[in-house]
Parts: C-alpha cells; structure tokens; sequence
C-alpha cells in the first residue's frame, strides 16, 4: 500500500495548503480518503479523476469534503470527455442525511453509507470502521491487505476506544488538531500532539503520522509538544506529498 498525504491541515488551509486529503493506491486501485478544501488540486498532480477507484469519507465537516463538488464536476468532465463511465461509488456515513445526500450527484457519484463494524473490500484492501469521540457522527477506518494495516482516526477526542481497533497497527494517521496551550474546555472532539503521541504509545503503533494541524500554529511548536508525549516508534508531522510505503 502507498499513501499520499493530499492535505493536512484544519480547519482551514495555509497559502498554498490543503485541508485533510489523503491518495491510498494499491496494486488495485487508488482511493481517495476525505476530500478537503484543496485536495482535487493536489490529487491531480498524482493521477487523473478517471484513475480513481472509489472515494471513502470520515464524516462531513467541510473540511473533510468541501472538495466534493468539485471532484463530481470532475468525474461528469471525465465522462463527457470519454475517459471513464460508470458511477463513482462514495463511502460515507448516512447522517446528516442533508450532507449525505450531496454526495449523490446525477449519474456521476453515488453514496453507498457505511456504519461502525462494518467492513467492505475496495482495490482489494479492506475497510473497517470505528465511530470516534466528535460532535458530528465521524468514523475512524482500518485499512488492511492482510500484511499491514494503516488507521485512520479522522477527527477524534480523548475517549475513542481504539482498543481492539488500532493496537499495533503498522500507520497510526492521528489528528493534533491543538497544542496544550489552546487546547478548549470540556468536550472538544479533538486531540493535541501531546495527546496523539500519548495515545499511539498506549496502543503500541509502529508508525505515527500526526495531521489535521491548524496553519495558525508553527510546526515546531507541535514538534515540540509531540516528543513530550512519550511515544518511543517512528513519529513525523504531516506534509502535503509526503509517500509512505507499506
């Protein structure tokens, strides 16, 4: 499996930047997981629309699909132009129902909902999925070929129960939406670095990939707080076209 980090940062984008996107491609297909604002662009510098598979959605904050319209209008061009045919299927959760709908799109897009504990096999990789710890119904996803497996925690809070879910997975894609010092008062949905190192340690990941990062905070300040967080594997900030391999 090859994952390409199409965007990273939340809620909004940085100047030439991109909100949470990210290209899995396999020997299959390639999936498009979340489509955030910029993530269409950054795509197509990788591959075309009339390569993509299937795209597979956390939830529906903007910043995880504002891309969305866009990649429809993509994939109706696509087809006018003769390079593809057939419905794209996308993946997502059913509610809100207003939000879910817009998913559908003519011809050119159709929503397939998924929920917790489902599991479905797309490019012959297969997805599972996990609610986490948010204000808006989102959903985690396992990804596995059979040989490694990437989690990915979308938007969460400090009481996912990841056991059982991401304990020991190869890639552990977690959320630093904060530092400490920022971090809200009571229910928040969302986790610092300190909190995302913390928690891979907890579950024993061999591999951390820490994203959803707001521009307005300086990447060394979540380096920073990242190394206090005990986490002894391999760790690293996202990046938009940072490749990794499994």
């Amino acid at each position: 499996m090859k994952l390409t980090v199409l965007g990273h940062q939340s809620p909004t984008p940085g100047p030439g930047g991109a909100t949470p996107g990210y290209l899995l491609e396999t020997a299959q297909g390639k999936i498009l997981i979340d489509c955030g604002s910029g993530v269409y662009a950054q795509m197509m510098k990788h591959i075309h629309i009339e390569e993509l598979t299937a795209v597979v959605l956390s939830h529906y904050h903007h910043d995880h699909i504002c891309d969305m319209p866009i990649l429809q209008y993509g994939v109706m061009m696509a087809e006018i132009f003769r390079k593809r045919s057939g419905t794209m299927p996308i993946f997502g959760p059913a509610e809100p129902q207003d939000w879910a709908k817009k998913m559908n799109y003519q011809k050119y897009t159709q929503l397939r909902t998924v929920k917790e504990k489902d599991t479905l096999t797309i490019a012959d990789v297969e997805f599972s999925f996990l609610r986490t710890d948010h204000p808006l119904l989102c959903y985690a996803m396992k990804i596995t070929d059979g040989k490694r497996t990437i989690v990915y925690g979308a938007d969460t809070g400090p009481e996912t129960n990841w056991y059982g879910f991401a304990d020991g997975c190869d890639l552990f894609i977690c959320e630093a939406t904060f530092i400490e010092a920022y971090l809200p008062k009571g229910k928040r949905g969302h986790l610092s670095a300190r909190e995302a190192a913390q928690t891979a340690q907890r579950l024993g990941v061999k591999q951390l990939l820490i994203t959803h990062l707001s521009p307005d905070i300086d990447r060394t300040a979540y380096e920073k707080e990242a190394a206090t967080g005990g986490f002894t594997g391999t760790w690293q900030l996202a990046d938009i076209g940072q490749v990794i391999e499994l």
